[in-house]
């Protein structure tokens, strides 16, 4: 907003405050000024009148309730406790993707990939949204989509609920968060941007890679990873591994050594990142309606190298068994399109999206380990391909038929996620001064002096929803809304792993690198076959079906005073199975099937003290289910740390009760401060623990524990301060600071009493109850949860161009990732303080307008640490230097 405007406003405020008939050209008699109602002259909401555009948000009930007042800034207007970032907002930023825009609000972090956690619970206590539609992950351990992969440009807002209302799933732990996409542009437009970008760990450094095929660097395949023809007709053939002749398996081994999926190179002076993307719209009247068209697509693709310290104890006070150094280089390549259609009436409003995004890992890795109580020495060498895609389509009609409104919502989307190829090899060098090869590192392929796998995955999983939501004014203090829903998820995973078998291999030839020893001569030469230890439970089934319907009233009974209050029922069935994949299958009882209903009330009452004063209160009864990847028996190595999981179908759902009163003063229009505390109360929470195996390595699991308690406070403060209301002239009259902070304490700590009990799946037997004790420690905090959450935000801005630099800063404490069992401590995280540059700059260049973006990440290069510690003894779990990132793109708009 210019200066000239901002005198424009304070004209128009000052006619209004000194003829108010003059200002609301009413055919009535002209009121006396004494009648006027000061509280609707906010000054500072007057000058923003005609510049501030409401974010456009699409939810479940036809969007968000306000509270009488005029003001239309939704943070303050809504029935709810909401935090809402507009496609301004999130450009300020900087972010290339959502997760990273969202980690910027209150109360909420990003950890891993995109997962993101509202006040310290993790993703599973977190709901999100797609145009009030639900989405299917194709992580197989998330419950949600990892918001990481939304590029920003195809998000016209994302909201954040805490506090929880009926039209909103039961699955509302911590909160939900509502990506609306764009609609229907304002007018025609191509945008075409490109960018590079690299970090000082990783570019011009030296980094890994295997060749893999013609096409990787667009993250498509070209076939070259298809399943082999004989091991394809081996899982048709409904025979076990074991089944085959030694020549058959060898067979099926032959398929497998292809050096360009199993050689790995050095790469000296890695290449920056690049990226490139393009956005159009256009709109235009239709009948006395307007038709809007808006298409996106992007691509990028980023290089990261780590060199992870990785240490495994062998007792308690964490004395060490395996001491690792694992080099480690991703190649991510992230394409996105979208495709959408609007359509405005005065009295309806519909929306047809089409959203592809295929996110694609390319993993090359090798590890140099010691381990001190045998004297070996280990090279491990680890190379993957991890596709992630995901196809959604919905369909949202929004209908004002006078004072009735009805919203109807239907949608599918199906994800997909597939690993072939994800070879494992070791080489151990004994170091005995007695052997022949004692200085050499060997692989064998016994499991002893060496050992060779490879594996393959594969998830599906379809996802269909409809709901509709009836919504009326009874009268001026009393509106209702009614609504129905139903969802249904399957999903289908299998994987399939097989341990290379060596036969007799000298260790001559064990010293070959692993192309050449999976070599056609050695394989025939010395037997090499196969087995599978996959082979009791490698594929499962997994439904979940909801029925859900809910009513909520918004009642106004006095001015000021607003009450949002409503139920909802959800009946739900969740089941696993195995599937049978062999002709004559094993028993399995790694099953689970859940069935349950829950009546979910909530309520929030809002009470306006005075024009810029407000005060809220929540309470409600809310669910969290099992994901499927907690509940199925089946091992899954995460590519991003390399740590192993496993299900438990013996899980339970979460019941949780939630409550919250806050303050909020308003002092402009985007200017407040507010102060917040809140408590949550979990039965059966779902926490994860390791379990050591035989070779100290850690399995990650899951259990429920008994109770948990969690409790804290939020502050927020945001302040625009136009620097020409101090006086400011020439080059800094149309300047402006901006200042945004916000500060979350949390504690929570877990219930165990003495009986307490938690099941856990036991191969072979089942479920059996075991003491919680053994598994939890009372007091104890609840993992991804820190006790502080710090994020600042100091800016200074153009008010007639686009001209921002931002400073962010971030902080989080330590948190526990996993819980430690057998009397070991738990595996702990520390965030610690990130600092970030940003800046935005608009030119011409021969006339045509361009935006160039800088950004700084990481400036002070904190580094990545997971550990394990007991009094002065600590190991390092996950532990990496992080490096500073730099990025440099250029968008023109046509």
């Amino acid at each position: 907003m210019n200066t000239g405007k901002q005198l424009a406003g304070l004209l128009l405020l000052s006619t209004a405050l000194t003829f108010p008939g003059v200002a609301s050209a009413q055919e009535t008699p002209e009121p006396e000024p004494e009648q006027v109602d000061e509280q609707d002259l906010d000054p500072a909401d007057e000058q923003l009148d005609d510049t501030y555009e409401e974010p456009e948000i699409s939810i479940p009930g036809g969007g968000i309730v306000v509270t009488g007042r005029r003001n239309r800034d939704v943070t303050r207007s809504s029935a709810q406790v909401v935090s809402v970032l507009s496609a301004e907002e999130i450009g300020r930023t900087g972010e290339g993707d959502i997760a990273g825009a969202l980690g910027r609000t209150t109360g909420l972090s990003v950890v891993g990939n995109g997962n993101v956690f509202v006040r310290g619970l993790g993703d599973r206590y977190s709901l999100a949204l797609l145009n009030g539609l639900p989405l299917p992950s194709p992580q197989p351990l998330s419950r949600v989509v990892p918001l990481d992969i939304f590029p920003t440009n195809i998000v016209a807002s994302s909201l954040v609920q805490k506090s929880y209302s009926a039209n909103f799933p039961g699955e509302f732990g911590g909160g939900v968060i509502n990506l609306t996409t764009r609609a229907v542009p304002d007018e025609s437009f191509i945008k075409v941007s490109m960018g590079v970008s690299g970090d000082t760990e990783t570019t011009f450094s030296n980094g890994l890679d295997y060749y893999g095929s013609d096409y990787d660097w667009s993250g498509f395949d070209d076939g070259t990873r298809d399943v082999p023809p004989a091991l394809q007709n081996f899982f048709d053939s409904g025979l076990r591994i074991g089944d085959l002749s030694v020549a058959d398996q060898g067979a099926i081994v032959k398929q497998l050594g292809n050096p360009n999926l199993v050689l790995v190179q050095t790469v000296g002076e890695t290449r920056p990142n690049f990226s490139g993307g393009i956005t159009a719209g256009t709109a235009f009247d239709l009948g006395e309606g307007r038709m809007g068209i808006i298409a996106t697509a992007s691509l990028s693709n980023k290089l990261r190298t780590k060199v992870v310290t990785s240490q495994n104890p062998f007792t308690t006070d964490l004395q060490l068994d395996r001491d690792s150094r694992n080099f480690v280089t991703d190649n991510r390549i992230l394409a996105n399109a979208m495709f959408g259609i609007g359509l405005e009436f005065d009295e309806a409003k519909f929306r047809f999206t089409n959203l592809f995004i295929r996110d694609t890992l390319k993993q090359s890795g090798l590890g140099f380990g010691e381990l001190p109580l045998d004297g070996d020495s280990l090279i491990t060498q680890n190379t993957g391909w991890y596709e992630r895609q995901l196809f959604d389509t919905q369909l949202v009609g929004e209908l004002n038929l006078e004072d009735l409104s009805i919203d109807l919502r239907a949608g599918y989307a199906q994800t997909q996620r597939e690993a072939p190829y994800e070879y494992e090899f070791v080489y151990v060098r004994t170091n005995q001064a007695n052997q022949d090869t004692g200085d050499i590192f060997i692989n064998v392929l016994d499991r002893q002096r060496g050992s060779g796998s490879v594996a393959f995955s594969q998830l599906k999983e379809d996802l269909y929803y409809m709901g509709i939501d009836v919504s009326y004014p009874f009268a001026d203090w009393l509106s209702g809304t009614v609504g129905y829903a139903f969802t249904d998820t399957e999903r289908y995973s299998e994987r399939r792993q097989f341990l290379i078998d060596g036969g007799s291999i000298p260790p001559g030839v064990g010293a070959l690198r692993p192309d050449l020893l999976l070599g056609d001569a050695v394989i025939d030469l010395y037997g090499l076959g196969l087995s599978e230890p996959t082979q009791t439970d490698p594929a499962f089934q997994a439904d979940l079906e909801i029925q859900a319907g809910y009513a909520k009233a918004n009642i106004t009974p006095a001015f000021g005073l607003s009450l949002d209050v409503g139920v909802r029922y959800e009946s739900a069935t969740q089941s696993v199975a195995t599937v049978a994949r062999f002709d004559n299958p094993f028993v399995s009882l790694a099953n689970t099937s859940l069935e349950n209903d829950y009546w979910l009330p909530g309520a929030t009452i809002t009470w306006e003290a005075s024009d810029q004063l407000q005060f809220r209160a929540s309470a409600s009864k809310t669910i969290a289910r099992p994901q499927f990847r907690e509940l199925i028996f089946q091992p899954y190595t995460d590519p991003e740390n390399q740590r192993q999981y496993i299900g438990n179908p013996a899980l339970q759902d979460s019941e949780l009760f939630n409550a919250e009163a806050r303050a909020e003063y308003y002092f402009g229009r985007g200017n407040r401060v507010s102060l917040a505390g809140f408590y949550k109360e979990i039965d059966n929470p779902i926490e994860p623990y390791v379990s050591i195996g035989a070779d100290t390595s850690f399995t990650t699991r899951f259990a429920n524990a008994p109770k948990a308690e969690l409790f804290g406070g939020e502050f927020e403060f945001q302040v625009t301060k136009p620097l020409f209301d101090w006086g400011a002239t020439g080059w800094l009259e149309t300047k402006q600071l901006i200042l945004v902070t916000n500060y979350t304490y949390t504690q929570s700590e877990l219930k165990v009493a003495a009986g307490d009990t938690t099941r856990i799946f036991t191969a072979g037997v089942g479920p059996i109850e075991n003491d919680a004790a053994l598994f939890f420690n009372s007091g104890d905090p609840l993992t991804g949860q820190s006790d502080h959450l710090l994020n600042m935000q100091f800016g200074f801005e153009d008010q007639d161009k686009l001209q921002q630099f931002t400073f962010l800063l971030n902080y989080a404490s330590e948190r526990v990732t996993r819980r430690g069992t057998a009397g070991l401590p738990d595996i702990v995280e520390d965030p610690g303080f990130t600092f970030d540059f940003v800046a935005r700059q608009e030119l011409a260049l021969f006339k045509l307008p361009l935006e160039l973006k800088f950004e700084a990440r990481n400036i002070f290069g904190r580094g990545n640490f997971e550990y394990q510690q007991v009094g002065d003894n600590r190991i390092e779990i996950n532990t990496y230097d992080v490096g500073t990132s730099f990025s440099l793109s250029v968008s023109a708009e046509f």
